[in-house]
């Protein structure tokens, strides 16, 4: 019996971290396979090897997490479609005067999106209409589109809709969206301005007192009657959160007003559904799942119990590091288990949602809005490499961190 429990926890552990490094490495030697594939052939093997059972693992996932990342992704296919990020664009650029404006323009409107709307999907929609604005006034791209990738990761940090992380730290800690935007929105909004001041000392050259010689024209495509469906169903969204209807429910009950139509084909707004993503987070609420019912748990705990019983900054530098090493969302989902031992668990669940979205600037590699950035500029001949990335990134991330920690450290005291 003790042989047979041991050959588990081996199976489990053995499994547990090639998934883990897969997941944070982004595919395994000679395999054609994503995050997403192998989160779930690495949950498929935790439930063959009996570390959970079918039945465990269709109830570890968290179906109003899952629920909400969907109908959020509904919401900003359509507003795609509509062309309402290219009015943005447009609206950015013409009340640019001088490239110090630019990318003021860029951070803020980036920022605050990127709250509402996920910062996946504004770097998805800004970037080449970033690269066409920067290109047209024959300015350096670097700098602004690093800003728009730095500035969507801190914005998306003050809201649970902002991010999948956030996502899963707002359900699961059951934090009022409200209470949760009132916590982090000024540790946003700081960091936000820090980083325009950051990009400008970097890249000093860039941002030399000049105004444009002639502002160049973005004529967004309007798709009118989209357009004013979507506004009413975001109007409607805020609305039920602010009433007090559950995330999940009020995000399907908008994305269920978009998909009523006579004009639309529901394929056109399927198809740029990233269910990959789904995929990814479904397995990892499994992996997650199976960790908690055997003693890797237990040995988790026993490592984190130190950070556990020690301050904040302790706590935001080890889910920031941890965040770097298997990307953040594993990364909440390693520590979602262990908050509730904390002192303060309400405290500890903003801290990990502050750290581990501010961590995502510190690499190019620390999350996919830096990679949505830097991918969509390689195919228009740009190169955004690591080592650029790192000089604003570090600075950025180590200040934020610091100004976040400091701040709920207060505002719990």
């Amino acid at each position: 019996m003790i042989e047979h429990f041991n050959l588990k926890l081996f199976l489990t552990t053995t499994i547990t971290l090639i998934t883990l490094f897969g997941i944070a490495v982004g595919s395994l030697p000679k395999l054609r396979m994503n995050r997403a594939t192998i989160s779930l052939v690495g949950a498929t093997l935790l439930v063959l090897t009996g570390a959970i059972t079918l039945e465990q693992a269709y109830d570890s996932i968290d179906l109003d997490t899952i629920s909400l990342l969907l109908g959020m992704m509904i919401i900003n296919v359509n507003l795609g479609i509509s062309g309402f990020f290219q009015m943005v664009a447009s609206k950015i650029i013409q009340h640019s005067k001088s490239p110090k404006q630019l990318l003021m323009l860029i951070i803020f409107s980036s920022g605050f999106l990127s709250a509402i709307f996920l910062n996946d999907t504004i770097c998805l929609m800004l970037t080449p209409l970033i690269i066409e604005i920067t290109i047209q006034l024959r300015r350096n791209p670097i700098p602004y589109l690093i800003a728009l990738a730095a500035s969507a990761n801190i914005g998306s940090a003050a809201t649970i809709i902002g991010n999948p992380q956030n996502m899963i730290i707002g359900i699961s800690s059951k934090i009022s969206f409200v209470k949760f935007t009132q916590a982090l929105i000024i540790p946003s909004i700081v960091s936000l301005l820090i980083l325009f001041f950051v990009v400008l000392v970097i890249y000093r050259k860039e941002f030399v007192n000049t105004k444009f010689e002639f502002v160049p024209e973005i004529t967004p495509r309007i798709y009118k009657p989209l357009f004013d469906k979507c506004i009413v169903a975001g109007i409607l969204f805020v609305a039920m959160i602010l009433i007090g209807f559950q995330l999940p429910l009020a995000a399907l009950t908008s994305a269920s007003i978009l998909l009523i139509t006579r004009r639309l084909k529901p394929q056109r707004v399927f198809v740029e559904i990233d269910w990959a993503l789904l995929v990814f987070f479904s397995s990892l609420f499994v992996i997650t799942g199976a960790i908690e019912k055997n003693e890797l748990s237990k040995k988790l705990f026993d490592l984190i119990e130190p950070i556990a019983t020690g301050n904040s900054g302790l706590f935001a530098f080890t889910s920031a590091l941890l965040s770097n090493v298997v990307s953040n969302v594993p990364a909440v989902m390693l520590f979602k288990p262990l908050i509730s031992q904390f002192s303060n668990p309400e405290k500890a669940w903003l801290i990990l949602a502050m750290s581990s979205t501010f961590a995502g600037n510190l690499t190019l590699l620390g999350s996919v809005a830096n990679l949505i950035v830097a991918e969509s500029a390689k195919h228009d001949g740009i190169k955004l490499d690591f080592l650029e990335y790192l000089k604003v990134g570090v600075i950025i991330t180590i200040i934020s961190i610091f100004i976040g920690t400091v701040y709920l450290e207060i505002i719990y005291n």
